[in-house]
């Protein structure tokens, strides 16, 4: 549960003072976070070309405004983001909480291939390259990226609590879990956050994942929460094949255009509140940590200071009972599956 704490400030669209950004706490740890924070992937890679004065910029405004968790893992940019936000984290260590991941396996001559491993001793070579890139002797989210079908996630639990007893993580996470995989990891070491997609244009993960994160008390942490950027209304067409996104079916041909076309209730909201399109998709992430009782920190990823103030102030945007109900339609009809792979999703294996 969001706890009344408070922090940061910032400023909403249109230049309105937004509220301060409240806190909670991963699970049962004594690690509090902003309850939205920051995804850093695309400050590296995936969605072209990055400035990397700006990204770094607004890392630091991220902290101004409230935002403390930063969200990496040791695959994006093949390790480069992990060192770019290496400086940025030993100089405001005290204040950050940084969470990175393992169990996705790529090659360099090969960008399109996704191998996972989440054997012990692929945990452990993991785990001392990200504190080596990060420079850092303690990670405070170490998240299970991907699950290997290998590996029994017992044993991938049991392997990330011994990096806890050593001190090189301090809370652990899993990302695109179903409830079972969720409940039996819990049952090793307590699981401080779950995270997945989960958007108005995503909502597999209400099937079994949330229900079981609201029981175990586990803060859900949903990444990509503005749906790639569809759900700003900035995407238009189909995306350019150096995109990550074109290779996901909802942004290619007829999908993108009837995708477009669901975002016709957010224009409205947007436009009765002053709002941007963004700021009522994420403010609808938000509501359902009212709505099911769990703790939900949303990581929209952003390059743009602008665009971050925008986003942190949708953090307190109290959607109506009516507004709910316009956009609860959405996710039902949108064309095309999130990943053209779904085998390595939650939802994959439901």
């Amino acid at each position: 549960m969001n706890s009344d704490s408070m922090v940061g400030g910032g400023r909403a669209a249109g230049g309105s003072p937004t509220a301060a950004l409240p806190t909670t706490t991963l699970g049962a740890t004594d690690i509090q976070v902003g309850t939205q924070g920051l995804g850093c992937m695309g400050m590296s890679e995936f969605y072209g070309p990055s400035d990397l004065t700006e990204s770094r910029a607004t890392l630091d405004r991220a902290l101004e405004l409230g935002v403390t968790l930063f969200d990496t893992a040791d695959v994006y940019g093949f390790g480069h983001n992990e060192k770019f936000l290496s400086d940025f984290v030993n100089a405001e260590r005290d204040r950050v909480v940084l969470a990175t991941k393992f169990g996705i396996v790529r090659k360099a001559d090969d960008p399109a291939y996704r191998g996972f491993d989440n054997s012990p001793a692929y945990i452990r070579s993991a785990v001392e390259a990200s504190l080596r890139r990060l420079r850092i002797d303690t990670i405070d989210l170490y998240y299970m990226h991907r699950k290997d079908p290998r590996v029994p996630i017992e044993d991938t639990v049991g392997a990330m609590a011994e990096l806890v007893r050593e001190g090189k993580v301090r809370a652990l996470g899993l990302s695109e879990v179903t409830g079972a995989e969720l409940r039996a990891a819990h049952a090793v070491h307590p699981i401080a956050a779950v995270q997945s997609e989960w958007s108005l244009f995503s909502r597999d993960v209400e099937a079994t994942v949330v229900p079981a994160a609201a029981e175990l008390g586990v803060p859900f942490v949903p990444y990509s929460p503005l749906g790639r950027g569809f759900l700003t209304g900035s995407f238009t067409g189909t995306a350019d094949a150096k995109d990550f996104r074109s290779s996901m079916p909802r942004f290619s041909g007829e999908n993108a255009a009837r995708n477009a076309e669901l975002l016709a209730p957010l224009r409205t909201i947007a436009d009765s509140r002053g709002s941007t399109l963004a700021q009522v998709a994420l403010a609808w992430v938000h509501s359902q940590s009212r709505l099911r009782d769990l703790a939900v920190v949303p990581i929209p990823g952003t390059r743009s200071r602008t665009r971050l103030a925008d986003n942190v102030a949708a953090a307190t945007i109290p959607l109506t009972d009516d507004e709910l109900a316009t956009l609860e339609p959405i996710a039902g009809k949108v064309s095309g599956n999130r990943y053209a792979d779904m085998s390595f999703t939650s939802a994959g294996r439901e």
